[in-house]
């Protein structure tokens, strides 16, 4: 499957044209044609921006745009103000950045190479790490450093060394990091991630607006006393993992300075034997994926996804886990494939947990994208189709961004 531009190519044509063939569709109420636009993905409402005046200011107005995010947030479980963001090394020296956009069902082609050429020297080797609003955050293991792509103001820059000094691609863990725009909509950001430094959990935060470092060793959790933050304003992070055991570093309302503790799984009696277990980690929930072996006729192991476990570590920070649901069976036949190797990425928005699980086959990539709503107790798959390079895919990193439909790139300028 072919993927499509996030900026629409600009057709210029006489104003009168345009004016015509939109006449009726801007005669409309403004109330109607709200309703009409925020049914659109970002990158074909960014089309039609492109098309006449009226509709570029509409688009563009905070008042729209506020509108936009609301009902795409608010429109259930399934994940329409969520992206499924792919970067994949391309050869000789190339790269690209993909977006998968679940309402529509189709690849969007985000442009970042070459906004981040002029902060990297030609041939970096770049890793994704995050997304969050219009921030991409890439790690270079040749200058081992960290570089923010601003996709608003299509700009990059390099980061100053965090206080554990340069630091290449492989040392960066998924489990352990995330970034947050803050404010919500802005173009600032903060940039966490947990260490164990030392054998002690240590919290790193980079602020942008100060442009500078905090560190902040954790303090062990005296057992699940401290209530967590509501609605998830705490972070969670996982400062170390080996399968199930895991060190959990907590920062945010209910306790005066990062803490940590090492939660354990409740025994499970839907899990059935042993198996394979793949644990996934991420803001403040954990899954379990677990498989079993199938016979192949080749010499190649293979496995296949016998059964999903979402666990959430309750209203108490220092808690064990619990589990809160399990992906239906029916569901996971739907996307039941072989794979060899298998990794994960779990990440929650506005009550709405999404899980990603790459897997690996033979050389095909296949990706699988889950999203459950706490309130509703209900689970999503959303197919993801090849956009034609899954096999030998060189991913170079993978993020899901719930605040990318707030991203606006500035409006074009509207030839009369």
């Amino acid at each position: 499957m072919s993927d499509h531009h996030l900026a629409g190519d600009h057709h210029s044509s006489p104003a009168s044209t345009a004016t015509t063939a939109l006449g009726t569709l801007l005669l409309l109420p403004s109330e109607l044609l709200h309703e009409i636009l925020i049914r659109l993905a970002l990158p074909e409402l960014l089309r039609v921006r492109s098309v006449a005046r009226p509709l570029s200011h509409l688009i563009s107005s905070p008042d729209f745009r506020r509108f936009y995010h609301l009902s795409s947030v608010s429109s259930g479980p399934a994940p329409a103000a969520a992206w499924l963001l792919v970067f994949k090394k391309l050869p000789p020296r190339g790269a690209a950045l993909r977006g998968f956009h679940g309402p529509s069902g189709r690849w969007f082609r985000i442009p970042v190479s070459d906004i981040i050429s002029p902060a990297v020297p030609p041939g970096e080797d770049l890793y994704f790490l995050a997304a969050s609003g219009s921030s991409f955050l890439f790690a270079a293991n040749g200058r081992r450093e960290l570089v923010v792509v601003d996709l608003s103001a299509q700009s990059a820059r390099r980061l100053p060394p965090s206080p554990l000094g340069p630091r290449g691609t492989s040392s960066w863990r998924r489990f352990g990091l995330k970034l947050v725009a803050d404010p919500p909509g802005s173009s600032q950001f903060r940039f966490l991630f947990a260490e164990m430094v030392n054998n002690t959990p240590v919290l790193f935060e980079y602020q942008s607006d100060t442009d500078a470092w905090q560190s902040s060793e954790a303090v062990l959790a005296n057992g699940p006393a401290a209530p967590a933050g509501p609605d998830g304003d705490g972070t969670y992070l996982c400062a170390a993992h080996a399968g199930p055991d895991c060190v959990m570093v907590y920062s945010g309302p209910g306790v005066d300075r990062p803490v940590f503790f090492r939660p354990g799984f409740p025994h499970n009696p839907n899990a059935g034997g042993h198996g394979d277990r793949l644990h996934v980690y991420g803001d403040g929930s954990a899954v379990v994926v677990r498989s079993t072996v199938i016979d192949e006729p080749s010499r190649t192991r293979v496995k296949v996804v016998a059964g999903v476990d979402l666990y959430g570590l309750g209203s108490e920070v220092g808690g064990d886990w619990q589990l809160v649901s399990t992906v239906p069976g029916e569901l996971i036949e739907g996307f039941r494939k072989p794979y060899a190797v298998m990794t994960g990425l779990l990440a929650e928005r506005e009550g709405v947990m999404r899980l990603v699980l790459i897997s690996n086959c033979r050389g095909a990539w296949d990706l699988v994208w889950l999203s459950y709503d706490r309130a509703r107790g209900e689970w999503r798959w959303v197919p993801v189709p090849d956009w034609g390079g899954a096999k030998g895919l060189n991913m170079a990193g993978i993020a899901v961004s719930s605040t990318f439909s707030r991203l606006w790139p500035p409006a074009p300028t509207i030839c009369r």
